[in-house]
């Protein structure tokens, strides 16, 4: 899903999909739709913050080397049983 900076209308940003992995130390975070891009931090604040910096990488590099960035193809629901 393509949505626009406000603080810079020109340049489209880009949605993906984060899962965030308690451990016992700390929190891990990653994205399907972005094989490979993965962050952690202690709190799941700063796993969400690294996780940023990291897709933000993980695409300027798929740039470079003029690789399409992919779609967001993975979606996320709960189904409540008893």
């Amino acid at each position: 899903m393509e949505e626009h900076d406000e603080a810079n209308s020109r340049k489209p940003m880009k949605r993906f999909l984060v899962i965030y992995e308690q451990t016992d130390r700390n929190y891990s975070a990653y994205s399907l739709d972005l094989p490979g891009c993965v962050a952690t931090g202690r709190t799941k604040r700063q796993a969400a913050a690294n996780m940023r910096k990291a897709i933000q990488m993980h695409l300027e590099g798929l740039r470079e080397e003029r690789i399409p960035i992919p779609r967001q193809r993975v979606s996320a629901g709960y189904i409540q049983v008893s």
